[in-house]
């Protein structure tokens, strides 16, 4: 009976410490243009181990997304969303089957190196923009991120030095991208779930998250209004550059022990 007890108890505060982090990750996001999910990662993975946290984190993100689409919804670049979108949802399928197979410990700091970059690419915010990006571009972008992302469990930040070099930003850079994860989450808990990856108290926990993700969604919205666009592009800096630390601090860790 104590050990049904405790076991009980252990889940009620794990769902509240996922409620908790949703909200204040997903506020953060949509003030610095994502890395929601990313931010999520350390904490999940403590809380519920490495082989849950990608499902988890994409279910939570993908349960939090409908509020963000109503709350930005006249702002969604619909001509990205139709380049990006369907080699998204390809590579999201792909990046199931790919999930149970692979580790890609190393892609990680390399992909964590890049997004730490991003602030001497737009020298400290003052920039803004450090590379032509085309709407074709968008599609193996797209692609790639998608594959990449269903693996890791977060790739959002990634995705911002893009958006900001075609010209997207706040509002904008937040709908679209919004947009184009909503298809993109689908079909990757359409897969996790297929491949058996998706299951029991997950689903539970991708709940809580989910509910503190459309929280925070909320909440960030009202903060976005206050910002200007250079002190937007500064809160994405700065969420790059965070979400490239926690990445390489994390696969460092582990390859150094052996985890």
């Amino acid at each position: 009976m104590e050990d049904f007890l405790t076991t009980i108890q252990t889940e009620y505060l794990t769902i509240v410490a996922l409620f908790v982090t949703g909200t204040i990750s997903f506020t953060i996001s949509t003030v610095g243009g994502g890395g929601g999910s990313l931010m999520n990662v350390p904490v999940v993975n403590l809380l519920v181990g490495v082989p849950a946290t990608a499902p988890i984190i994409n279910l939570g993100a993908l349960i939090g997304r409908p509020a963000r689409l109503i709350l930005f919804w006249k702002d969604i670049n619909w001509k990205i969303v139709l380049y990006s979108t369907p080699a998204s949802m390809i590579g999201a399928v792909i990046g199931g089957y790919l999930f149970i197979n692979i580790e890609l410990q190393w892609l990680q700091i390399f992909i964590g190196l890049f997004l730490v970059s991003t602030i001497f690419q737009y020298r400290f915010g003052k920039k803004s923009k450090s590379f032509k990006m085309t709407h074709i571009g968008f599609i193996p972008l797209g692609f790639t991120v998608a594959v990449l992302g269903t693996i890791i469990g977060a790739m959002g930040p990634v995705l911002n030095p893009f958006y900001l070099n075609a010209g997207i930003e706040k509002e904008e850079m937040i709908a679209t991208k919004a947009a184009n994860s909503f298809f993109t989450g689908i079909m990757q808990i359409g897969t996790y779930s297929y491949l058996g990856s998706l299951m029991g108290d997950r689903w539970a926990y991708g709940l809580a998250m989910g509910i503190g993700a459309t929280v925070g969604n909320v909440i960030g919205k009202s903060l976005l209004k206050r910002i200007s666009k250079k002190d937007f592009r500064i809160w994405v800096m700065v969420i790059m550059v965070i979400s490239g630390i926690v990445m390489l601090t994390k696969q460092l860790i582990s390859i150094s022990t052996g985890l």
